[in-house]
């Protein structure tokens, strides 16, 4: 597993520029004299200019260095993105699981309330509360099938496409990607759900 290195590249010290060798006094030199002392100047010249050449190399060393560690570092936050892009479509999921429950629950209390008004004889019959209450848990079961089956259609994309990028070098994929817990928790409420309209149409005492 590759890690974040611990200290950046280190930065080239900064040299202190020689002065140029002074133009030589040839006066009073013969030819070959002149052509010498010259060509000995010329090879300082090219002296301070090689290291000049050297301490460019080593500063472009060290952009270079700073440039792949950029690269690291952005490629890690691509890689964190999906990860929080995975835990905002959770939270849109439990929005879709609160909004089902309220359905769920409130249809489904409706139902139990006038049922009980018509077994006291306090009302002659509850079969409007009773379809009313039924509608409502069916919409909060239908609800909840469509927002469960977006998640998982969207996940499905989001990992496919970071393994792609993963595949390719473009990302650091290290963290797991597991199934989300909130699916497990609206999978379990669409059981409840489904047991509470058996229990509605077919007067069937599911939950006692």
């Amino acid at each position: 597993m590759a890690k974040l290195p611990t200290t950046g590249p280190q930065r080239p010290e900064r040299v202190q520029n020689p002065p140029l060798p002074s133009l030589p006094d040839v006066s009073g030199l013969d030819a070959d004299g002149a052509s010498v002392t010259y060509s000995t100047h010329r090879t300082k010249l090219s002296t301070h200019r090689t290291d000049l050449s050297e301490h460019r190399t080593d500063l472009s060393e060290f952009r270079t260095d700073l440039s792949t560690e950029r690269t690291e570092m952005s490629m890690r936050r691509t890689g964190m993105s999906f990860q929080r892009t995975r835990m905002s479509d959770d939270r849109t999921l439990m929005s879709v699981i609160r909004t089902s429950l309220s359905l769920i629950g409130f249809g489904f209390t409706i139902y139990q309330a006038f049922q009980k008004l018509r077994d006291a004889g306090a009302i002659a019959s509850a079969a409007a509360p009773r379809n009313f209450g039924i509608a409502l848990v069916s919409l909060g079961i239908l609800m909840l099938i469509i927002g469960m089956a977006r998640h998982v259609k969207f996940m499905r994309e989001l990992k496919a496409t970071r393994d792609d990028m993963a595949k390719h070098g473009l990302i650091f994929a290290e963290s797991t990607f597991p199934v989300s817990s909130t699916f497990w928790i609206a999978v379990a409420l669409l059981l409840l759900g489904f047991g509470a309209i058996i229990s509605m149409v077919f007067k069937i005492a599911l939950f006692g």
